[in-house]
């Protein structure tokens, strides 16, 4: 099932004036609005554009809402890609990166590369998402990409086109002033135009050797995030997360899943996992 790390819904939902907990609550001051989910550090796709269309509902200035979630955005709590990012050569290859490993942060998106003539074009397509926030996922998402390549280059980038399927929010302009290029609306694709001499903007600490060895460990968790159950990979991280308190209980594990004891241990049986190495209770 299509899921988006919780990081990202918690960046979004605080760029609206909300507080999304770690365990899934969604909060306006202290009332409680809806409790999702939350499976390995993650909340399904569904969830997620819940989440964006109560924002696109409530708040009128959608393009402010994009950018305030685009700039909070802290690159070094991504993880790996993150750092494998900055260490790559030049902008070229972090949106090599980014088109590869996004699916390590959301696999509702997916980002293309492709070549036009002497540039390349970055597009995005949703694979899993509807409603009203649907809007919010290139926009919102585009910005905060562009805002990740910025930060790691060493020089100042401006793209050469932004493009958004949709129309223009009604506070459309801050969109030309934050990527510093023409912005249409009512393209045909989601995504940023960036130029050849763009592309091989060096970054700031741009090392081959070390971004050799990040890349070597995201393919190792691309291809464990494909292959593992969910399940499976959220009960080790919460077995992992506890373990400098001791060994943690079956129950305690269970609660935080969501699940109860019982069907903590047949979901695991189901996917041929034994019972792990819980304490009683």
């Amino acid at each position: 099932m299509p899921s988006v790390s919780i990081i990202i819904g918690q960046y979004f939902a605080g760029a609206a004036g909300f507080t999304l907990t770690p365990d899934g609550t969604l909060l306006s001051g202290d009332e409680t609005l809806e409790k999702f989910p939350v499976e390995n550090g993650r909340i399904t796709a569904e969830s997620h554009y819940e989440i964006l269309g109560l924002v696109a509902d409530t708040v009128p200035d959608r393009a402010a809402v994009s950018l305030r979630y685009a700039k909070a955005i802290d690159i070094d709590k991504i993880g790996t890609l993150a750092l494998a990012c900055k260490a790559a050569p030049n902008v070229d290859g972090v949106l090599q990166r980014v088109a590869r490993y996004q699916t390590l942060i959301s696999d509702s998106v997916r980002y293309h590369l492709e070549v036009e003539g002497q540039s390349k074009f970055l597009r995005q397509d949703v694979l899993r998402g509807s409603g009203p926030g649907l809007v919010f996922s290139p926009e919102a998402g585009l910005s905060a990409l562009f805002c990740l390549v910025d930060q790691v280059a060493a020089d100042r980038i401006k793209p050469d086109l932004v493009t958004f399927r949709h129309s223009p929010p009604r506070d459309a302009q801050l969109f030309d002033a934050f990527f510093g290029c023409t912005v249409e609306f009512g393209a045909k694709a989601d995504g940023i135009l960036f130029s050849q001499a763009t592309l091989a903007t060096e970054n700031k600490l741009g090392d081959r050797a070390l971004s050799e060895f990040l890349t070597s460990h995201l393919e190792a968790e691309l291809e464990n995030f494909k292959s593992e159950p969910p399940l499976v990979r959220s009960t080790k991280d919460e077995i992992a997360r506890t373990l400098s308190e001791g060994l943690p209980k079956m129950a305690d594990v269970a609660r935080r899943l969501g699940l109860s004891v019982r069907s903590l241990h047949r979901r695991l049986a189901d996917h041929g996992v034994k019972r792990p190495g819980f304490t009683g209770g």
